[in-house]
């Protein structure tokens, strides 16, 4: 089982990562917190995906603010994983994946905002190691009484306020992340779990 899990968690998370490079490829605008990690990286330097590990850190001490527990440091392997992902495959879809005509774009920008959910939603469901901001996302959830769509919507809101100040890619492709992203995320965890059945391991992380 805990083969499975790891595997479904790895999977998950190379899905997520895939998803969030298209989503910046498309040059439509991304997610608010990725908006905001292209933007940190722009303006200040070093990679997204170093952006995501840093960004990670301060999730997780506001995290733990907000629950009066320990930090769960753990959650800081995703972020390292899930941010060695996104550039590699920023890399590798440098000079594979170059939309140019507004369709293609979109359809781009459709397949990330896709495959993000999917990723997402399946490395959830291990029960491992949440990336902070989606640990962030379920304790939110659990403040509007288990509302996965509102909570997620709230966070997309929170962050774009901070993408915009940091000058990051936000356009329409933003207003669909905010608009659809967490309906998405709502779908795919509803499949994933009637597919697989409800997390068999225990976690804190969907007990706060």
């Amino acid at each position: 089982m805990r083969s499975i899990n790891f595997s479904l968690y790895t999977f998950g998370i190379l899905l997520l990562a895939l998803g969030v490079s298209l989503s910046i490829r498309s040059h439509l605008g991304t997610s608010p917190f990725d908006a905001l990690l292209v933007g940190l990286s722009r303006e200040i330097g070093l990679t997204v995906g170093s952006w995501e590990f840093l960004l990670a850190l301060l999730l997780i001490l506001c995290n733990a603010l907000f629950t009066k527990k320990r930090p769960q440091f753990l959650g800081l392997l995703t972020a390292a994983i899930t941010g060695f992902c996104i550039d590699m495959w920023l890399l590798l879809l440098e000079h594979v994946l170059l939309p140019e005509q507004l369709i293609s774009r979109i359809l781009c920008l459709g397949a990330g905002l896709l495959i993000t959910g999917l990723g997402t939603a399946l490395y959830l469901h291990t029960n491992f190691a949440p990336i902070p901001i989606d640990h962030f996302t379920l304790i939110v959830r659990n403040w509007m009484k288990g509302n996965v769509l509102l909570a997620r919507t709230f966070v997309y809101v929170l962050f774009l306020a901070l993408a915009f100040l940091f000058h990051g890619p936000i356009g329409a492709g933003t207003v669909a992340t905010v608009a659809f992203g967490g309906l998405i995320l709502s779908y795919f965890m509803g499949a994933v779990d009637r597919k697989l059945g409800q997390p068999a391991v225990p976690s804190k992380n969907h007990a706060l």
